[in-house]
C-alpha cells in the first residue's frame, strides 16, 4: 500500500516529530526504550534508501493468519506490528505510544519496560492468530478474520493500556466519553470498531487479552513474566555446568594425607584436625599423639629427643619413621 502524499503527509509527520521532541525536552529523565520504539516504527514506515536492504516492503510482512500458519512465516508474525498503512495510522499510534510509553517506562524502568513490550508483542500476535484459527475450526468462519491482512502497533498499545489502567480506580475520557479507567480499553475497542472503518477487531481484541494475561502471569510470579521465563530457561541451560563445577569443588575440599603444617582451619563448623602446641603440626582428629614430634594431644612440652630441632628436621625424621 502506498503512503499518502502531499502536504498532509509531511505535515502530520512533522507534527509527530515536534510533539515527540517537545515531550522529551520537558522530561527530567528521557525514556530510551520509548524513543527507540518511536524511531523504529517511523523508520520502518518511511523505509529510507539505506534501510531498504534490511527492511522488507509492506506486502511481504502483512499479518495474515493463513499465510503465517501455512508457511510458518515468523517474519509476518513479528515484523507486521512495526508497519503502518498510512500517515494517519502511524501518527495516531505513535502519539498513543509516546503517552503510554513515557508513563510506563518511567514507573517500571527501561529494562522491565522493554521486556514487557516484547512479551505483549508476542502474546498479542499469538492470541490474534489463535482467535482467527479458532473461528475457522469451530465456526467455519474464515472471512474476514482468517484471511485478513493487518499491520500496526495497535495490538501492543491496547495491551499497554490495560497494564497502565490496571491499578486505577478513577475515570478517563475515551473519544469524548467518560468511562472507568479499568474498562477504557474495552470502550475504545467498541468505539473504534463502530466509527473507524478497516480496523482489525481481532488484532485489538488480542491486545486486550494479552494485557490481561500479562497481568495474571505477573501476579502469580511476582516479577516480569518474560524475565521469569528467561531466568528459568537460563537455569535449565546452565544446570550441567553447575553440576560439574560443584563436583570439582567437592573434590578439591577433600583432605589428602593426614595433616598439614601451619594450616589455617578457621571457619570449620566441625573440627577434624588438632594442632600440636609444640611443633604446630595439624594432626588428624582421630589421633591422640602428634605424628610429627610424638607429644600427647594437649601437651605443649617438646620431647627430649626433639628439643632444639627445626621443623624441617622434625619432618625428615617423621618421614624416616613412617617410611
Amino acid at each position: 500500500m502506498e503512503r499518502n502524499g502531499g502536504r498532509l503527509s509531511k505535515g502530520m509527520l512533522a507534527l509527530l516529530a515536534v510533539h515527540a521532541v517537545n515531550e522529551y525536552y520537558r522530561l527530567p529523565w528521557k525514556p530510551p526504550v520509548t524513543a527507540g520504539l518511536l524511531v523504529a516504527n517511523t523508520l520502518t514506515y518511511l523505509r529510507p534508501a539505506f534501510l531498504r536492504r534490511f527492511v522488507p516492503p509492506i506486502h511481504e510482512v502483512w499479518f495474515n493468519p493463513y499465510l503465517i500458519l501455512k508457511h510458518r512465516d515468523l517474519k509476518r508474525f513479528f515484523l507486521s506490528a512495526f508497519y503502518h498503512a498510512g500517515d494517519t495510522h502511524l501518527v495516531y499510534n505513535m502519539m498513543s505510544l509516546l503517552w503510554k510509553g513515557i508513563q510506563l517506562e518511567t514507573s517500571m524502568g527501561s529494562t522491565e519496560f522493554a521486556s514487557m513490550v516484547a512479551a505483549l508483542l508476542t502474546m498479542s500476535q499469538g492470541i490474534t492468530l489463535l482467535l482467527s484459527k479458532s473461528l475457522l475450526l469451530f465456526f467455519d468462519y474464515d472471512k474476514p478474520f482468517y484471511s485478513e491482512y493487518a499491520v500496526g502497533f495497535s495490538g501492543v498499545l491496547f495491551a499497554m493500556k490495560v497494564v497502565l489502567n490496571s491499578q486505577s480506580d478513577g475515570y478517563t475520557f475515551v473519544h469524548g466519553l467518560v468511562v472507568p479507567a479499568r474498562h477504557a480499553a474495552w470502550a475504545e475497542l467498541i468505539l473504534i470498531q463502530m466509527f473507524v472503518p478497516g480496523v482489525s477487531f481481532l488484532g485489538h481484541l488480542g491486545g486486550i487479552l494479552a494485557g490481561i494475561l500479562y497481568l495474571k502471569l505477573k501476579g502469580r510470579s511476582g516479577s516480569e513474566p518474560l524475565t521469569s521465563i528467561i531466568k528459568s530457561f537460563s537455569t535449565v541451560l546452565t544446570w550441567p555446568l553447575r553440576s560439574v563445577r560443584s563436583l570439582f569443588q567437592r573434590r578439591r575440599q577433600r583432605i589428602s594425607g593426614r595433616g598439614t603444617v601451619g594450616g589455617n582451619r578457621a571457619g570449620r563448623s566441625v573440627p577434624v584436625l588438632w594442632r600440636c602446641q609444640a611443633c604446630t603440626y595439624d594432626n588428624s582428629g582421630l589421633s591422640s599423639v602428634c605424628e610429627m614430634c610424638g607429644i600427647d594431644r594437649g601437651s605443649s612440652q617438646v620431647p627430649r629427643q626433639f628439643d632444639g630441632l627445626t621443623l624441617e628436621e622434625m619432618r625428615r625424621r617423621r618421614i624416616e619413621r613412617f617410611g
